[in-house]
């Protein structure tokens, strides 16, 4: 079976799914492939930044987004070293930098995929494909010309995709960069990230993010609706031998680095309740070739550091459809053209994997190296002492270097949520 369509988004997660009701807001047809059938996958990326707060409000889905399940980051903090925490960035003083959202909101990702697919459903030009794996990419005449794919399940079907453009928004595993020939420049990263749930009993709230790191490991603490999402921080490379100790090992480690959770360990019923997340940090040489773009995590593999995954993509996103939706409505899309959104988008990614680095460098390395049990001191006082500083870092992480805004033509009545922070928000953050 061939299809046609104007544009074929691989990847239905934020960067493709604000892809496709940006473009298909602007008279472009699009057809958005998601592998999976549905979006309900733990341990995904669930940071919203305030600049992509911003950007649900000029797409008039504010007030539905602020009605989710979520809870409101404004502080971020980190141990001291001697027991306690400091705070290092304050997101409500954006406030004062005309910031409308000045937090960071923790929300499920499957309920905002939801809510943006709902959103592009209403237009005449989306199609959303679930249960569809793409299997490669279709060349003729030296460019790019569409995908093959597959659904899902035993009698799954085989077909191809044909279009003028087709973009990767298929995560940092996506194999199109590579069946494109696209190069990869890789930064070092010392630590993996393990996720699991423990249960939350009613009135239990999370005063530090960053809880009580131990030497050569240490643990991050995210309050969700009726549990705790814990991310346990060790050593990159280590996940067999972690599975090699057993879970009884593992609920040890987790108790000595919470204690006060300890009463709940037993929830882990064996390590297929810990989930790998194999951290990486790098990017594309370059982002294209003729009729492909890779963007989000495809193009740029992000640290959870921060919490900027999603925002970045968000943002590569809004870039495309301002740069290409006129170019795909007269079917005339250039490699010159798909150039330009990693010019643009360049700087700000720069920056932000920069401050990545210098966070790996001289917070996790020397905890998961077993150098060091808590922060360095030139972090933290460099953090405490000069403001602006802080702010500028919470800038940087929050609203970015060049933030994006939905096309005029893509905007709809403009709805704007409540800024006041929830009861969570009080002294947590994502570090």
């Amino acid at each position: 079976m061939v299809e046609r369509t104007t544009c074929c988004v691989v990847g239905g997660g934020p960067a493709g799914m604000v892809l496709g009701l940006l473009l298909a807001r602007a008279g472009v047809e699009v057809t958005v492939l998601e592998k999976h059938e549905d979006f309900l996958h733990d341990f995904r990326g669930d940071t919203v930044h305030p600049a992509t707060l911003q950007l649900l409000d000029d797409l008039g889905l504010g007030e539905r987004f602020a009605r989710l399940p979520q809870t409101r980051i404004t502080d971020v903090v980190l141990p001291d070293g001697n027991g306690g925490v400091r705070k290092i960035g304050d997101f409500g003083a954006l406030r004062r930098w005309g910031v409308r959202h000045p937090y960071v909101a923790i929300v499920p990702q499957w309920d905002l995929l939801d809510l943006l697919a709902d959103a592009a459903r209403a237009e005449p030009g989306f199609r959303l494909e679930r249960g569809t794996a793409v299997t490669s990419l279709i060349h003729e005449g030296g460019r790019v010309a569409g995908v093959r794919y597959r659904t899902n399940g035993p009698g799954g079907e085989e077909g191809e995709i044909r279009a003028g453009l087709t973009v990767a928004c298929n995560g940092r595993h996506s194999v199109l960069p590579a069946a494109a020939g696209l190069r990869t420049t890789e930064f070092a990263v010392p630590f993996d990230t393990w996720w699991f749930r423990l249960s939350r009993r009613e009135g239990e709230q999370v005063g530090a993010l960053t809880r009580r790191p131990g030497r050569g490991r240490f643990a991050i603490v995210i309050p969700r609706e009726g549990y705790f999402q814990i991310g346990y921080v060790a050593r990159k490379g280590t996940d067999g031998r972690l599975r090699a100790r057993g879970i009884d090992a593992f609920r040890r480690d987790v108790a000595e680095l919470l204690p006060e959770y300890a009463d709940r360990v037993g929830e882990l019923v064996s390590m297929d309740d810990v989930k790998l997340l194999d951290v990486r940090l790098s990017r594309l040489r370059r982002w294209h070739a003729e009729g492909l773009l890779c963007i989000g995590d495809a193009a740029h593999p992000m640290s959870p550091v921060g919490g900027v995954g999603i925002n970045l993509a968000v943002q590569d996103a809004v870039a495309t459809a301002t740069l290409l939706a006129g170019q795909l409505r007269r079917g005339a899309v250039r490699g010159a053209d798909l150039a330009r959104i990693r010019r643009r988008r360049l700087p700000s990614l720069v920056l932000v994997q920069a401050l990545q680095r210098i966070m790996h460098a001289d917070l996790a390395g020397p905890l998961v190296s077993g150098r060091q049990a808590g922060p360095p001191g030139r972090i933290m006082t460099v953090a405490q002492w000069l403001p602006i500083i802080r702010t500028s870092a919470v800038y940087l992480v929050g609203v970015g270097l060049r933030p994006e805004r939905v096309p005029v033509s893509a905007r709809r009545g403009v709805s704007v949520a409540s800024n006041a922070p929830s009861p969570d928000s009080a002294g947590a953050g994502r570090g």
